[in-house]
């Protein structure tokens, strides 16, 4: 197949077994997420003294044009961790830039000392700005770590991220415990430091500071659970426009990555009822309609839904992005060239620029561009 490249709005780097260890005094170390495998396809990940449970997934590598399964493994691959083996997979598989979140980072959030998440922020925002950005400046781009616990410290840790030269922080769907929802207005001067800094904000699903493998059981429970992973995403996307701080702030933009791309018409068309049909409720008035916000201001992020093209062709939802979710067993990995083929043939060369690298391009100006695509 000729080759069609992409950038990628949804990565994971999975941290070095040591990193705590490494950026850490060790009393601090001891109390971060780490993860412990156990047999071949299970680990507990333990956090600051709780221990969470949880079955490893396969992955399924696939080659070919039929997508044939060649085998099928439970570990991931080197490039996980190791950021030349990353660039080596990105350019096998047809990626060129792409945003890079953490993996046991993401478990931070139900960390409960504002004293220890400050201080880990700042140690793990220093370290994936040198060994990740650094390694490929115009091709990775890491998301910088923030305390949720101090709005205070939030907007701190994100200026200091700023001034080392990163271009995404990530924060989690959902908010620890104790703190306000993201609707309230006491997160006002995060939102206003990430829009005069011109910070991406991220929200990657999945990050609601639970273990959500295990909401349902019984039957359909393994499709159950991936699905109710993806509604964190919607749900932060619709607080931002509801609660005014998009209209408030026009140059912030927020990404949602790995939630797919066709809820954003939905959840548009359903808010601009509300508002309408509502508006003896609504409070505060907004100085467009929330579709128009959502359009303007969220962009998000799928792996392989086929609908999420049509939502630029047919819905006129223009922030369509393409991720790998590298290296989980739920992305591309082993199958990005039959998933993007399967996407695109047929499309317009336009459309097919605008969801595989102009969107992305509009968060992060500063990446390399990617080679031609093989026509």
């Amino acid at each position: 197949m000729a080759k069609i490249w992409a950038n990628s709005g949804d990565s994971h780097f999975l941290e070095p077994e040591t990193l705590w260890n490494d950026i850490l005094p060790a009393k601090q170390a001891a109390r971060m997420p780490r993860s412990e495998k156990v047999g071949d396809d299970e680990e507990i990940v333990h956090i600051d003294g709780e221990s969470f449970r949880r079955k490893l997934p396969r992955i399924m590598l696939k080659k070919g044009t039929t997508g044939e399964t060649i085998t099928e493994i439970s570990a991931r691959p080197p490039g996980a961790r190791d950021v030349q083996a990353r660039l080596r997979d990105l350019d096998e598989e047809g990626i060129w830039a792409e945003v890079v979140y953490p993996s046991l980072g993401m478990w931070a959030n139900m960390l409960k000392d504002p004293k220890l998440v400050r201080e880990a922020s700042r140690a793990e925002n220093e370290w994936v700005k040198s060994e990740i950005q650094d390694a490929a400046p115009g091709r990775l781009v890491p998301a910088a770590q923030i305390s949720m616990l101090s709005v205070d410290d939030a907007v701190a840790e994100l200026e200091h991220a700023v001034d080392i030269g990163l271009h995404l922080v990530s924060l989690p769907t959902g908010v620890p415990q104790g703190m306000d929802g993201y609707n309230r207005d006491s997160w006002e001067p995060l939102w206003a430091a990430a829009e005069a800094s011109g910070m991406v904000v991220g929200f990657h699903i999945g990050s609601d500071g639970q273990d959500q493998s295990t909401v349902y059981g019984g039957p359909g429970g393994a499709v159950l659970n991936y699905l109710s992973t993806t509604y964190g995403g919607q749900r932060v996307a619709s607080e931002l426009v509801a609660s005014g701080a998009l209209d408030r702030h026009p140059d912030m933009k927020v990404l949602i990555s790995e939630g797919g791309a066709t809820w954003v018409p939905f959840l548009g068309d359903r808010m601009n009822e509300g508002y309408r049909q509502h508006s003896m409720f609504v409070r505060p008035a907004l100085s467009k309609l929330p579709k128009e916000l959502l359009y303007r201001q969220v962009y998000a992020s799928f792996q392989h839904d086929e609908s999420a093209v049509a939502a630029y062709t047919s819905m006129g939802y223009p922030n369509v992005m393409w991720g790998s979710d590298y290296p989980h067993a739920e992305g591309t990995f082993g199958h990005t060239q039959k998933t993007l083929h399967e996407l695109f043939d047929g499309v317009s060369a336009e459309v097919r620029y605008r969801i595989t690298q102009g969107a992305f391009r509009e968060l992060f100006p500063h990446v390399d561009d990617a080679p031609a695509s093989e026509d």
